[in-house]
């Protein structure tokens, strides 16, 4: 039997594939044990025998739907009452193609249950489990498309402005009680996701797509240096200081108790 990990557990959703096998293969290489859910046993299973194999790490696996009630109810469980685990990568997602007037509103739902619902229960257990604590690390991966929502589908730009905007908001909260918290927004990337969605990504210009291994290296080095959006692929990080820096000097002008002036408002 493998010997507890120092480092704790890391709990990884959407670990069968793309971005979720790769930061689980980081996460063992660093020492840590893994938890890994995922729809697919099979390659769940077929996962963790090699990772625990290679790197002498405990690897659990946990089969759920995370679009299902009943199967997030386990894994919050499992957040809840597992103190080894000290790490949740929330990373399971899915992308639909076309346009708003083209989506199947099913499809759509399933998405929200997915990208929004899932990701923020997930977040809220692993928080509340890690603030009793006094320590841990919630990663969220979200998308570049949650500060561009004209480039893509709109409802899974919004999802993910969603995911921005849940991390951001809980590293406010949640640093003070001493956990870390860091939002992941890759560009396109070279994972099963385009797949499903039914997007051609032959069709997307090389020098757009990454590498998943070269993005999920690049968001660790983002986290060891205490970023808390981590953008892989912006080559300028004042870029993202001068954009936030502008969306905080709107607020004190947010809420007022008049309407501005441009709209013609007679107020008495």
């Amino acid at each position: 039997m493998n010997a507890k990990s120092e480092l704790g557990r890391a709990l990884i959703t959407g670990a069968s594939s793309g971005i979720g096998a790769t930061y689980a293969q980081r996460f063992a290489a660093q020492g840590y044990d893994l938890l890994l859910v995922a729809r697919d046993q099979q390659r769940l299973e077929a996962l963790a025998a090699r990772l625990g194999e290679e790197y002498g790490v405990s690897v659990d696996v946990l089969k759920a739907d995370l679009t299902r009630r009943e199967d997030r109810a386990r894994v919050e469980a499992r957040l809840a009452e597992d103190s080894s685990i000290s790490l949740l990568l929330n990373n399971a997602g899915v992308a639909i193609n076309g346009t708003l007037l083209e989506t199947d509103l099913d499809r759509l739902e399933s998405m929200i249950e997915l990208n929004v619902t899932a990701t923020a229960r997930l977040a809220g257990a692993a928080a509340k489990a890690f603030a009793g604590r006094g320590r841990g690390t919630i990663i969220n991966v979200a998308s570049v498309l949650a500060l561009a929502p004209e480039l893509f589908n709109g409802s899974y730009s919004a999802t993910k402005a969603f995911v921005l905007n849940l991390s951001q908001s809980m590293q406010q909260e949640l640093a003070p009680q001493g956990l870390r918290i860091q939002a992941v927004l890759p560009g396109a990337t070279r994972t099963e996701i385009w797949d499903r969605a039914g997007t051609d990504i032959s069709a997307l210009p090389p020098e757009m797509l990454m590498d998943v291994n070269h993005m999920v290296d690049a968001a660790l080095a983002g986290l060891a240096q205490g970023e808390v959006v981590t953008l892989p692929a912006l080559p300028d990080a004042g870029e993202f200081d001068a954009f936030t820096a502008a969306r905080l000097k709107l607020t004190p002008n947010l809420s007022r108790s008049v309407p501005a002036q441009r709209y013609g408002v007679a107020v008495g």
